[in-house]
């Protein structure tokens, strides 16, 4: 594991070494898997201006999210069961993050109970909500709340699981001892689908709660202390009234291209929601923060300086992490983060970027943007 020099470099171990099912499940996307591919396509497009000779001999990648202090700004999404990579599951994957100094967003969807994860020590989680329905997912925020997690995270893009074509074809099916442990005896009618598709598919269908609108999501609030973001946010009109129900954070996400095909990469629309944010201080009832936060194709320390000089607070990776545990457990989650921080650190060096600050909005150039002729 010591020649992996790149997080690309684990993907292509863990699609030889993962039975096809399983690394399908994580890599695949909606449909054509048109919005999977741009979320990568689209940071190619995006152009870093360096400026020279800046002071860079010492760098500060330390950042705080809901005022807690991480490492860097780069933390991890929540995937759903972690056990169909590595034994351990998202207990090394927890260890790992904690060990980073940074952020786990731990999934409804996880093959470990809150608990379980919370009992491998001190970290920074977060509780990354689905509701198959209201009663189950109010005793999910208290148990995370009691187990010490410290902010909420609804996604709410999943009406219903977008149309994944690999899972359909291969017929998805979970091995005897990995199980969604969190919402154990929902759905377990369909372990085996009794005609072609996934059956992960077939619980969300029948389960998931399709009738959710702001107003719950306001009623959710009003049931912890705890910080809520929203995940699943694309357009301003929606950052907008999450900021007017004084959400505590945004996330601009896709869902990793694996929802409603064809909707645009994360980082294309994360201007947007971001100036939008900034502009409410100011207009909106919601006095106070709301940092936004993107995920969706983030391979390299180049796409995390993109993000962040686009208006991201912070970026968070998740398929990386994946094929990481896949190939070498807790260390493969560890090294995965480490050397996402370090091109980080590379790039901003060389931009002339010595402190996160130091990012900004004139550090990039978007494809719409023609570059000055002015000397």
């Amino acid at each position: 594991m010591a020649r992996v020099v790149n997080v690309d470099e684990y993907e292509d171990l863990a699609r030889v070494k993962m039975p096809k099912m399983y690394y399908d499940f994580y890599a695949g996307g909606a449909e054509d898997k048109w919005t999977l591919r741009e979320n990568r396509s689209a940071f190619s497009r995006i152009r870093i201006r360096p400026q020279v000779l800046v002071d860079v001999s010492h760098t500060d990648l330390t950042t705080s999210v809901l005022g807690l202090k991480i490492a860097c700004p780069i933390m991890v999404a929540p995937t759903a069961l972690h056990k169909l990579a590595h034994p351990e599951g998202e207990l090394a994957t927890a260890r790992a993050t904690a060990a980073a100094n940074t952020v786990m967003v731990v999934s409804t969807s996880s093959s470990h109970t809150i608990e379980e994860i919370a009992d491998t020590g001190p970290g920074i989680r977060f509780f990354q909500l689905y509701i198959f329905n209201k009663v189950r997912a109010m005793e999910l925020v208290a148990r995370a709340e009691k187990a010490g997690y410290k902010a909420i995270v609804l996604t709410v893009d999943t009406p219903i699981l977008g149309r994944r074509e690999d899972d359909l074809r291969n017929r998805l099916v979970l091995p005897p001892d990995v199980s969604m442990k969190l919402i154990d005896g929902i759905g377990e009618q369909h372990s085996q689908p009794t005609e072609p598709g996934s059956s992960l598919a077939a619980v969300a269908s029948e389960y998931k709660d399709k009738s959710i609108t702001w107003k719950d999501v306001q009623a959710f609030m009003k049931l912890t202390k705890l910080p809520f973001l929203l995940k699943g946010i694309l357009t301003k009109e929606d950052a907008l009234k999450a900021i007017d129900i004084c959400v505590d954070g945004i996330i601009v996400s896709n869902h990793g291209g694996r929802q409603l095909d064809h909707v645009p990469a994360t980082i294309s629309v994360l201007e947007e929601v971001a100036i939008t944010r900034n502009s409410c201080y100011v207009v909106a009832a919601a006095a106070g923060r709301c940092p936004v936060f993107v995920d969706g194709g983030i391979r390299r320390g180049t796409d995390v300086f993109k993000a962040l000089a686009l208006g991201a607070s912070g970026v968070f990776v998740g398929r990386p992490v994946l094929f990481g545990l896949a190939i070498d457990g807790e260390q493969g989650v560890k090294k995965v983060l480490d050397m996402l921080k370090d091109e980080l650190r590379t790039t901003m060096v060389i931009a002339g970027c010595p402190t996160l600050a130091h990012i900004n909005r004139s550090s990039v150039q978007t494809p719409e943007e023609k570059p000055s002729s002015k000397l």
